[in-house]
């Protein structure tokens, strides 16, 4: 029996566990291991679970190809890689550079992700995306307005240090149960929990304070609380003075969001506002929290900037227990956010930073001008493209576009408009999946080799568990192959394994913020993880590290900058045509995304709902005459029409839904409405309509 240690690869915490395997390949035990510093000990569900992938449903080793006739058949590697590149040649030839694009996902490791940017953009010219556009691309360009640098400032023992949590559209007791655990070791005396959220989510019923503002009001809300704490004086005039830009100019931009008006925009009244605000002012260490209810609304950078603002100007940011801190979705979201090659340099670098393109291009021994010269088109503009006849042909690697993607019938169209999609993924009946000319079936996570970078800026080592079977290939020998079949020849010198490529990549980041050129595959095996920044010669003294604690931030003048802007209304409200606002969101700890790994977990399946549904206030459903259970149909404002069934919960107000977005019919009644900034999604928010199936 061995023990092999490595790293989940669901959600951004990036648990680490001890696989326990015997002589013939067969994993007897899979246990969290205890002395990491992240999970100590504990996981979800999901992590307990990852053993069974691939063992459920039909496990391709060899491509499939989708001949003329529409017939599928089993081909080699060899005539896989050579039929990608020549179509994909043949296709830009004809169309250029351009008609090529790709699009990726957060969950797989940081040497992939940037060994496919290299391929896709720096050789081949295309464009490429990923699913970080769908849920943290908001933060990224948050922070980087803000402090100079896409830069999560925290440690998750911050929120063991905290007298003041204060969580905004994010409910990790379901979304990250590992961090909520560090909520609950927090052993402040009086400390208090506060929940920022539309719905009665399980994080708000667990909360001292839930604050059930109506949707989409929290920038409102935000420069509310501004104006209390400035008419107080209850802010840090030291910190504002010394360590940021503009506060005079923020000060004066709020003073029209008056609290007497606050009700009447966010349902909350002034004296609940003015209660919020003193617990801020009161607070010795107070931390501010937000995920996808920030990051996915139509004018979402402004809103996770608010939170930004309301950090810098009491001072709450460098210091244990305190930050602006945005919590990230996926397990290695923050690898594809400085490593993908799509929306900047590898190591977040500008693509207009001369000085930064002769770093990249020396760690990667290439001519600079081969580099992109200009960031990725967006996802909603590639699909966009696609259903214009612009772009051709489409790579889609480990994601499943046609669930996940807001008004995703539009992806549909897309996928069928295409002249030539491949589907690189570890299963091959995904909705995506049914669409493609070419599928190439990888590896799951337990077979591959790469580092993942979590929430808290943690490198962590994926170490192969399990031997790969004759012709299995990972997403990494996948995409090596393309780059061979493509003939790249000595481009690919600094890629030839995963190690290669990380050593290739880290070098890109020396002198940047996110700089760990002391980072090794040695030191990260068996470690504690290495949160970046982590620099040549230096020496890893402590396990939990933030930014900012030198009150240094990464801009022109070292200081953070107050960004705010005036309040847009939503593109569609509330009316009698559509009286009904609709919410999406996980469901449950145990399932992720679109259910194509979670439903091979059995005690996840047994209780999981097997089709869309809505919850629904008992109150209205009694007002309409609508049974638990019944099926209903839900009128969006975007032309869709879609059945889901009813399940009744007063975790959301009477004129309220909440729709789990695992579920294809969730994302299709949701508009094409995008932050003008990042371009996220506005997923959490659509009037709709109700009416019974009889």
């Amino acid at each position: 029996m061995k023990v092999v240690r490595s790293t989940c690869n669901y959600c951004s915490i990036a648990c680490n566990f001890d696989f326990h395997v015997n002589e013939k390949n067969f994993i007897n035990a899979v246990k969290p291991t205890e002395d990491y510093p992240v999970n100590a000990g504990f996981c979800c569900v999901k992590g307990l679970n990852l053993d069974k992938q691939n063992t459920k449903f039909e496990n391709h080793v060899l491509p499939i190809l989708k001949d003329k006739k529409g017939d599928l058949k089993q081909i080699s590697w060899k005539e896989a890689f050579n039929i990608f590149a020549d179509r994909v040649k043949k296709i830009q030839k004809e169309n250029g550079k351009e008609s090529f694009a790709f699009l990726s996902t957060g969950q797989l490791c940081t040497e992939e992700m940037a060994l496919i940017g290299h391929i896709g953009r720096t050789f081949l010219g295309g464009n490429g995306d990923g699913n970080t556009r769908l849920c943290m691309a908001t933060s990224v360009v948050a922070y980087k307005q803000s402090f100079g640098f896409d830069a999560p400032p925290y440690t998750l023992k911050d929120l063991e240090l905290s007298d003041v949590i204060i969580f905004f559209g994010s409910n990790p007791v379901v979304s990250h149960p590992i961090l909520w655990g560090r909520v609950l070791k927090n052993k402040i005396k009086d400390k208090k929990i506060i929940v920022i959220d539309p719905r009665r989510s399980e994080t708000a019923c667990n909360s001292d304070i839930w604050i059930d503002l109506k949707p989409k009001s929290d920038l409102y809300l935000i420069y509310a609380i501004a104006n209390v704490l400035i008419e107080n004086n209850w802010i840090d005039e030291n910190f504002i003075k010394n360590y940021t830009e503009d506060f005079e100019g923020f000060k004066e931009h709020i003073k029209k969001y008056d609290i007497n008006d606050v009700e009447g925009y966010t349902g909350i009244s002034k004296g609940r506002v003015k209660e919020l605000a003193e617990i801020i002012h009161k607070g010795k260490n107070v931390s501010f929290w937000w995920t996808m209810g920030i990051n996915q609304g139509h004018q979402a950078v402004r809103s996770a900037q608010g939170i930004i603002n309301l950090a810098l100007m009491t001072g709450n940011i460098g210091r244990p227990g305190t930050g602006a801190n945005s919590i990230t979705g996926q397990c290695n979201a923050m690898g594809s956010r400085a490593f993908s090659n799509t929306t900047g340099l590898y190591g977040g670098g500008e693509y207009t930073d001369e000085n930064r393109r002769k770093v990249v291009a020396e760690a990667l021994d290439i001519d600079e001008k081969i580099l992109p010269t200009k960031p990725t088109l967006p996802y909603n503009v590639i699909i966009d493209k696609i259903n214009s006849g612009e772009i051709k042909a489409l790579w889609i690697v480990a994601t499943n576009p046609i669930v996940s993607w807001i008004n995703n019938l539009d992806f549909k169209k897309a996928a069928e408009k295409l002249e030539f999609l491949v589907v690189q993924d570890i299963y091959s009946d995904t909705d995506t999946a049914r669409y493609c000319d070419l599928f190439l079936p990888s590896t799951n996570g337990l077979k591959k080799e790469g580092v993942i970078i979590n929430t808290e800026r943690r490198l962590s080592k994926l170490d192969p568990v399990l031997p790969k079977m004759e012709n299995e290939l990972s997403d990494y020998d996948i995409a090596l192959g393309i780059g061979e079949a493509l003939g790249m020849g000595k481009l690919l010198d600094k890629w030839r394994t995963p190690e290669i490529a990380f050593n290739t990549i880290k070098q890109c980041t020396k002198g940047t913020p996110c700089d760990i050129t002391g980072v090794t595959y040695e030191n990260l095996k068996n470690s504690r993880g290495i949160q970046w920044p982590f620099r040549e010669g230096e020496k890893l003294e402590i396990d939990e590290r933030r930014l900012f604690e030198d009150k240094h931030f990464y801009t022109a003048s070292g200081k953070a900058k107050f960004i705010y802007e005036d309040i847009e209304e939503v593109k569609y409200k509330q009316n009698e045509e559509y009286p009904y606002l609709l919410n999406t969101g996980r469901a449950t700890v145990g399932q992720w995304h679109t259910l194509t790994r979670t439903r091979e977990i059995q005690d996840v399946y047994a209780i999981s709902v097997k089709e869309g549904y809505v919850n629904m206030n008992p109150d209205l459903a009694e007002e309409l005459g609508i049974n638990e259970n019944e099926k209903i149909k839900i009128v969006s404002p975007n032309g869709v029409i879609n059945y889901f069934i009813v399940k009744f919960s007063r975790t959301v107000k009477k004129d309220h839904l909440f729709a789990p977005m695992h579920y294809v019919e969730a994302n299709s009644v949701l508009p094409s409405i995008f932050d003008k900034y990042s371009k996220e999604p506005s997923f959490k928010y659509v009037p709709v309509n109700i009416e019974k199936v009889y």
